[in-house]
């Protein structure tokens, strides 16, 4: 959920990728790299970890372990909920499917920047809401996308979606 000036966006969480640090050759914590971008992950989990990708669009990551073990959750793709119309506004398309079927896409249209960066994921502005389980048999593992630099890490079944759902990315 994420609360903005402009109104409230809700997404139900569709598909993640895992990334766990300095052992996976596709983290940006691999081989133990520290920088002021990647500080937050070393931080302890439940802190929001935004990046800028080619220049362009922000992806949305969920640090996920304690201080000093950087790894990280990369929400790729958001099924839209609530707020749509201002999604819409956001992303500027009617498409449903389109809105948050991508990590950049999904941050365009919940309003998620560099602002957001290392904010507290049990704050008021962005954070997780407990929704309605999803039964371990519709979840399926896939190799993680658009990694081929990373060797054998590119082969990890490290993506998680929901079987079926439309608003997978492609």
């Amino acid at each position: 959920m994420r609360v903005s000036d402009e109104g409230t966006t809700v997404g139900k969480i569709v598909e993640v990728e895992a990334y766990i640090g300095p052992d996976d050759a596709a983290a940006h914590s691999c081989r133990g790299l520290r920088s002021s971008r990647t500080e937050v992950m070393y931080g302890p989990g439940g802190f929001a970890y935004v990046y800028l990708i080619y220049g362009m669009y922000h992806c949305f990551n969920i640090v996920t372990n304690t201080s000093e073990k950087p790894e990280a959750v990369l929400i790729r793709a958001l099924e839209p909920v609530e707020g749509l119309e201002l999604m819409k506004i956001r992303r500027k398309t009617d498409a449903l499917k389109k809105l948050c079927s991508g990590p950049g896409k999904l941050c365009a249209a919940m309003g998620i920047n560099r602002e957001q960066n290392g904010l507290d994921l049990c704050g008021d502005v962005l954070y997780l809401a407990e929704g309605d389980r999803i039964d371990e048999k519709d979840i399926a593992a896939t190799p993680r996308i658009n990694i081929d630099y990373a060797g054998e890490a590119k082969d990890y079944l490290w993506r998680f979606i929901i079987r079926d759902n439309k608003f997978v990315s492609k």
